[in-house]
């Protein structure tokens, strides 16, 4: 990291500080085609992501902050992080394993758990390791107890930004005590560029004939249900924006999508389970996953507060999130994929974002 401000303008100096007594830096990734892919080892988080639109000029396609110290303030803490222990909701902050109950979870989004609690891994200072100019890995070891959950649980995150413009994700987790987890990346997408105003006009194709309805606090109701005739289907190319604003339950719940999605590749095999282009830039991202769900979020609750990478501010569904995971709640739905590790057991997961264009 010889140059003080990277390809898309960041100054690296601006997320150096100490937190916890470990210190936070950012970490630059390029490939052979220049692209550039930022990376805060506080949340394991992507700060930018620079990809080529239909003209040849390098888009950042990440909405997020220009210092540590706006993250650290900011109105959206889960500008592109890695969630956990579990990604997504628990219900009321309870769960069981072998009858045993664990119940001391933190009650941080109305009445349910959410992204691991006031504390997750998005506000942790991970270790980090840059082996080449385009890997970065990431660890973080949390303790037994830690904002509630069972067992020392040590977590490896690995970036890749590869010569075909991707950007992998592998995920490993082991334990000493049987708990549950579920990890995604939470990067808010806008493949018209980070600080245009909305994604509405973004075409969406999510390979999921089923969701999971949810109450008015987002944990689902029970079984996937069929998308068909509803504003949830984008089994064929929809714009985001073209039913957010109807009146149907599910999108007045979450004041748009924020919702679960069951896809039709089932778990553990990896393949695509979405696609989405911007007409205005060219720009395409494919997203493949070994995860059995991908929860669409569309920023519904961005309010334009906290100022973004130059000066940008983002309001209400100006990004987007496709969140590879295992389902909300899952440890209290046992019908649903297993979310839960055994000690001894290792778990593994795998998602790319591939860039692409088209003219």
């Amino acid at each position: 990291m010889s140059n003080k401000l990277t390809l898309s303008g960041l100054d690296i100096e601006n997320f150096r500080t100490t937190i916890d007594g470990k210190e936070s830096r950012l970490y630059i990734l390029t490939n052979h085609n220049g692209c550039e892919l930022t990376i805060c080892n506080y949340g394991a988080r992507i700060v930018s992501l620079l990809v080529p639109d239909r003209n040849g000029e390098m888009t950042d396609v990440v909405t997020g902050h220009s210092s540590i110290d706006d993250y650290l303030t900011t109105e959206e803490p889960y500008f592109g992080v890695v969630c956990g222990r579990y990604a997504n909701r628990i219900a009321r902050g309870r769960f069981e394993i072998d009858g045993k109950v664990y119940d001391k979870l933190a009650i941080n989004n109305g009445p349910n758990n959410l992204h691991g609690g006031v504390k997750g891994f998005n506000s942790k200072i991970w270790e980090a390791e840059q082996p080449d100019a385009q890997t970065l890995i990431l660890q973080y070891t949390s303790p037994d107890g830690e904002e509630g959950f069972p067992g020392t649980m040590h977590v490896t995150v690995t970036y890749r930004l590869t010569d075909n413009n991707e950007v992998e994700l592998s995920y490993q987790a082991t334990t000493d005590k049987d708990t549950v987890v579920n990890l995604t990346n939470h990067a808010f997408f806008n493949l018209s560029g980070a600080g245009t105003p909305t994604v509405h006009d973004h075409i969406l194709t999510i390979h999921a004939s089923t969701y999971l309805p949810a109450d008015d606090t987002a944990i689902p109701y029970g079984d996937p249900v069929p998308v068909a005739g509803t504003p949830m289907d984008f089994t064929t190319p929809h714009t985001i924006g073209e039913r957010i604003d109807e009146p149907f339950e599910q999108l007045i719940f979450g004041r748009g999508y924020d919702h679960c999605y069951a896809l039709d590749k089932g778990n553990g095999t990896y393949a695509e389970g979405a696609y989405c282009l911007s007409p205005r830039t060219g720009i395409t991202m494919t997203v493949y996953t070994t995860e059995p769900g991908i929860q669409l979020y569309t920023a519904n609750w961005l309010a334009g507060k906290s100022e973004g990478k130059k000066g940008m501010f983002y309001p209400s569904q100006s990004a987007f999130c496709l969140e590879t995971q295992h389902y909300p709640d899952s440890p209290n739905h046992p019908q649903y994929p297993t979310t839960l590790l055994r000690k001894g057991e290792t778990f593994t997961s795998r998602t790319t974002f591939a860039f692409g264009i088209e003219k």
